[in-house]
This record gives C-alpha cells, sequence and structure tokens, in this order.
C-alpha cells in the first residue's frame, strides 16, 4: 500500500485531540448498618465543588496526578486533602482499584481523558471533613435512592457506571473480582 493509497487509514496521525490519564475519581462508600445478608445497601460520598470548572456540580473526588505519582497514590493522596481520610485511618476498611476507565472528550482542550477509577471503602460512621475545593457533601444511597436509581444522581456516563461497577464487583457478596482488584494502602506510595 502506498502512502497515497493507505485503505482510507493514515499511517501515521497528523493531528487529533490529545490524549490524558492524569485525572482520577476515587468514590468513597459506606456500608448501611445494621449490615444483613439480604441487604446490600451502600450510600456514596458526593462532594459539591465550589470552584470552576464543575463549580455547583455534585462529584466524586477528583484530582489531577502529579508527575511521577501512581494513579492509586494520587487517589490516596486526595483523599487525605479532600475530605480529610488518611490511608492509615481505622475507618478505612478497603481500598480498589476500578477496571472499567471510561474515556471522554473535553472539547476546550480537545483532548480525550482516560480516567482511573477507585473505590474507598469507610466505617459506617465515618463522616469527610471538606476542604476549600467542596462547599458541601451528601450521602447517596445505592442502589436506590428515595426510591430512584442511584446512578441518576450522577452527572458523567462513567460515573454511573462506576456505581455500577462497585455495586457489582465490590459490594455484591462472592464478586469474583473483588479482592483482585483491592489495593494495599500499606504498600509504599514512591512519593
Amino acid at each position: 500500500m502506498s502512502a497515497a493509497n493507505d485503505g482510507g487509514y493514515r499511517l501515521t496521525p497528523r493531528g487529533g485531540p490529545s490524549f490524558r490519564t492524569d485525572i482520577i475519581d476515587v468514590y468513597v462508600f459506606r456500608r448501611l448498618e445494621p449490615a444483613r445478608a439480604d441487604r446490600h445497601e451502600i450510600e456514596i460520598l458526593q462532594l459539591l465543588r465550589s470552584g470552576p470548572p464543575m463549580d455547583a456540580t455534585w462529584q466524586p473526588v477528583m484530582a489531577h496526578v502529579e508527575a511521577g505519582e501512581a494513579a492509586w497514590a494520587c487517589a490516596l493522596r486526595e483523599m487525605e486533602e479532600e475530605v480529610g481520610l488518611v490511608r492509615t485511618d481505622p475507618a478505612l476498611r478497603g481500598f480498589w482499584a476500578l477496571e472499567q476507565v471510561w474515556p471522554y472528550y473535553l472539547a476546550d482542550l480537545d483532548c480525550i481523558v482516560a480516567s482511573p477509577r477507585f473505590a474507598a471503602e469507610v466505617a459506617p460512621a465515618w463522616e469527610p471533613t471538606l476542604n476549600d475545593e467542596h462547599s458541601d457533601r451528601r450521602w447517596i444511597t445505592a442502589p436506590e435512592h428515595a426510591a430512584v436509581p442511584a446512578t441518576e444522581f450522577f452527572m458523567w456516563p462513567g460515573q454511573k457506571h462506576a456505581v455500577a461497577e462497585i455495586m457489582d464487583v465490590i459490594v455484591r457478596p462472592g464478586a469474583l473480582a473483588h479482592e483482585h482488584l483491592r489495593i494495599d494502602v500499606s504498600r509504599p506510595t514512591g512519593e
């Protein structure tokens, strides 16, 4: 195939959006008490952003990965910065990487973002201590909140899928991937 006739595809890209993987999400959740074998409900923390670009929207913990930082280490750092949850806190009951990375396009930056996502389980009585990036917090019950699917309280398709993955892979008893996705928070973060 010649360069002029490459079957409809350019062999070497000449343009297009950039690709980024430096934004992470962390879904902090707690199980409802009292726990029962027939009830698999959780509450997922949402934070009300107080500044651009997402001001006045409810979001999970979101952050930018720093140079040389692993995405999972960024998630732990940001949980501490945004909601006061340190990885040595006994209230932190588990931390998992979600398998799904949901790509999305940001027109303002002409880039495609593939955002690694994480789930952190906290003790039922744990409450966040917010930093100045957030003006409020709320807990959304899943799988339903006020008789509405919990996913309807999340803004973006990737967030809706993350909630479904948490329910299926982390919360559901007997989920095969549960332990394989768990991250040991005591290991060094490389910082």
